[in-house]
C-alpha cells in the first residue's frame, strides 16, 4: 500500500522550538519526529512513501534521500506553497496503482491500526474514511459528526470546535479516483479540510469515521 505524508507546511508556530527544520524533522530525542511516522506504518505495511514538500524540503531530501529501509520515498514539491489540500492534489500524481492509498500529516502520530482501519473503510463502502480521535475542549482541531451509521455528515472548522468530542485525527484511507475531477487542473491552494472535505460532502461523497483510541501525539505548536 502506498502513503502520501503532508510534510511541507511552514511550521511557523513550532519555529521557537525548531528555528531551522521543517516540522516533520523536529529531533525527538535526538531522532527526527518523520522517522517515527516511517516505522510506525512500515510496520503497519506500507511500501511506498510520498512526501509532500515544500518549506526546507533539502533537508528531509538530504537525511532520506529516495529509500528508508529498502521501501521508496518519493518526493511531490511545491514551488509555491500549496496548503494541505493542494499539496494533497499534487502528490496524487506520484501514485504507482489505482488502489486506496493511506494519507498522513507530517506533524501527527496516530497509531491506528491500518488493517482494522481498511476493514471499516471496506465495510461502508467509503470514497474517504477518516479516523477520528476523542478530544476534550476542542479549539485546535476540526470537529466531526456522525451518523449512526458510522458516516460523517458534519465538519466543523477548528473556530467553531470546543466541545469535547470526536476530531479528525490526520490518518485517512482515500480511494484513488476520488479527486480525479481535480486532476484536470493545475493545483491551487488550498485546505483539505476547510474546503476540499466540505466540498466532498456536499456532493454526497461516503466518508466515514473510524474511532481510534491509540495513542495521538501532535508536534505543531512547542508545548507539545
Amino acid at each position: 500500500m502506498e502513503a502520501i505524508i503532508l510534510a511541507g507546511g511552514l511550521g511557523k508556530r513550532l519555529r521557537s522550538a525548531v528555528p531551522s527544520l521543517p516540522k516533520p524533522m523536529a529531533p525527538i530525542k535526538g531522532t527526527p519526529f518523520l522517522r517515527y511516522l516511517f516505522d510506525y506504518w512500515l510496520s503497519q505495511g506500507i511500501r511506498h512513501f510520498i512526501l509532500s514538500v515544500g518549506y526546507k524540503h533539502e533537508v528531509i531530501r538530504a537525511k532520506f534521500g529516495t529509500k528508508y529501509k529498502d521501501i521508496d520515498i518519493n518526493y511531490s514539491i511545491e514551488n509555491e506553497a500549496l496548503g494541505t489540500g493542494g499539496g494533497l492534489l499534487l502528490a496524487i500524481k506520484q501514485l504507482r496503482t489505482k488502489k486506496p492509498f493511506l494519507l498522513l500529516n507530517g506533524d501527527t502520530f496516530f497509531a491506528v491500526n491500518l488493517k482494522n482501519l481498511l476493514q471499516c473503510h471496506k465495510n461502508c463502502k467509503s470514497d474517504m474514511t477518516l479516523s477520528l480521535v476523542e478530544i476534550r475542549q476542542n479549539k485546535r482541531y476540526s470537529g466531526v459528526l456522525l451518523d449512526k451509521y458510522g458516516m460523517i455528515y458534519s465538519i466543523d472548522s477548528p473556530t467553531n470546535s470546543s466541545k469535547n468530542g470526536m476530531a479528525n485525527g490526520g490518518v485517512y484511507i482515500i480511494e484513488s479516483e476520488l479527486f480525479s475531477n481535480y486532476q484536470k487542473q493545475k493545483p491551487k491552494k488550498c485546505s483539505l479540510e476547510e474546503e476540499l472535505l466540505p466540498q466532498l460532502l456536499i456532493k454526497k461523497k461516503r466518508i466515514a469515521g473510524f474511532v481510534s483510541k491509540n495513542s495521538f501525539i501532535d508536534i505543531g505548536i512547542p508545548h507539545d
